[in-house]
């Protein structure tokens, strides 16, 4: 497809990265509007647009344009507002914009938030939920529901590639929970307003999920969707099958607010039993299997095959490249798109990802088949992958502003993109 490059004219101040600038979509303009930050994560607009930062091992930094239209935004202000060293990727915001919420490897916290200074009141920090010490996946992703108001997502990843002790949901990982984190929610009821502990509280959303770091809600339905990293370091039958397979997820929910037979409230998406095929070349024991179909992998359970894992578990929506790394997932206010940021690969011997695609999307759902290989359209990407992750935009964190426009983070290079539809795109 067409590539554009960054958009550069008419603006009093445009920023340049320090390697290659990366490759612009079809439809799309973009530039880089923030530099000098400390590992950028999760990115999240106020209620009056100031742009709230989580700053790995940094903490929280409120920023601040001048709005000159378009890509052409110049920082105005830039101030740390939370100065926390344990403050990892998790940020969200109440409803009413009032309260500010962040995340540890073990803990959610909250501040009062004032947008219209974009401050926090420091003094006031309470701990929600606690208990989710782990390590190797130590993001603790958050979302506050529109469908289920008051209720917020936190999602917890796996303590190792393999963790097999998470076929037991009590253990607490490798799951997302709901927490009532409202004044007459059962926290309220906890002695001396002691915070949830995320392994014995909250309620189940979906679990079988390794590392399922982006959360959102698509808006014409409020459906909730995730996206997963799946395994690294995969056998199959004997067969070293690590460089394209498993694929990456995404995984439809439903709304958390449904009950009955046809809610997935409390569904199972298989890991560490079962995974998504993505490249079906030279599989071993292929059978019936295509795309997105989930199968077993040496080390899945006796009790467990192909077959078991079709009726037992819940595949996904849809399925891409193995290791590529989604990290965040957001939607248009209108539903027609989803855009995920894919970190990049580290379990393959040449690099993919690095990059920010749209997903179509339809009634709720996307347009393509659960077993297509082709729904996602690149809108921003790098043309040389062996630079990175150092030497490239490596992209983390997603935020729609009120007009429309999408940021994305680049943590190993700490700056920040701006991207806006110019025209219609080929997704």
């Amino acid at each position: 497809m067409p590539l554009a490059t960054l958009s550069t004219s008419a603006c009093p101040s445009v920023s340049t990265p320090f390697y290659d600038a990366p490759l612009v979509g079809s439809g799309w303009a973009a530039q880089l509007v923030v530099t000098g930050l400390h590992k950028p994560r999760s990115i999240l607009f106020d209620h009056t647009d100031g742009l709230l930062v989580v700053e790995s091992g940094t903490g929280i930094r409120h920023i601040t344009f001048d709005d000159h239209g378009g890509t052409c935004l110049v920082v105005k202000n830039s101030t740390a507002i939370i100065s926390a060293t344990d403050l990892n990727h998790g940020i969200e915001l109440s409803h009413n914009g009032d309260i500010l919420y962040a995340s540890s490897v073990n803990d959610v916290y909250s501040w009062p938030y004032d947008s219209s200074t974009g401050s926090v009141n420091a003094s006031a920090q309470q701990t929600l939920v606690t208990g989710m010490q782990g390590e190797d996946h130590v993001t603790r992703t958050l979302l506050m529901s529109r469908d289920l108001p008051g209720n917020l997502l936190v999602s917890h990843g796996s303590n190792s590639n393999y963790d097999l002790e998470t076929t037991d949901v009590s253990t607490g990982r490798s799951q997302i929970r709901a927490f009532d984190v409202t004044s007459s929610g059962a926290q309220a009821n906890f002695a001396n307003n002691e915070p949830y502990i995320y392994s014995q509280s909250g309620t189940v959303i979906g679990w079988g999920l390794r590392n399922s770091v982006g959360l959102a809600e698509e808006p014409t339905t409020n459906a909730l969707y995730s996206v997963e990293n799946s395994l690294d370091d995969m056998d199959r039958n004997g067969v070293d099958i690590h460089m394209d397979n498993p694929g990456e997820e995404l995984n439809f929910h439903g709304r958390i607010s449904s009950s009955g037979s046809s809610s997935r409230v409390g569904a199972n998406f298989g890991y560490p039993e079962c995974f998504a095929l993505w490249d079906t070349n030279a599989f071993p024991s292929i059978g019936n299997l295509t795309v997105g179909s989930q199968f077993v992998t040496e080390s899945s359970s006796a009790a467990v095959n192909d077959q078991t894992c079709a009726t037992n578990y819940t595949a996904p929506r849809l399925t891409f490249a193995a290791h590529i790394a989604p990290l965040d997932i957001v939607f248009r206010a209108d539903g027609t798109e989803a855009y995920i940021s894919f970190h990049g690969s580290r379990d393959r011997t040449s690099p993919m990802g690095y990059k920010v695609s749209a997903v179509a999307f339809a009634k709720g759902e996307p347009v393509h088949a659960a077993n297509s290989t082709t729904a996602l359209q690149d809108i921003l990407s790098n043309e040389d992958l062996s630079v990175c992750p150092k030497k490239c935009f490596r992209p983390a964190g997603l935020a729609l502003d009120s007009k429309g426009r999408l940021f994305a983070s680049s943590d190993s290079t700490g700056e920040i993109y701006v991207l806006q539809k110019t025209g219609v795109s080929t997704v």
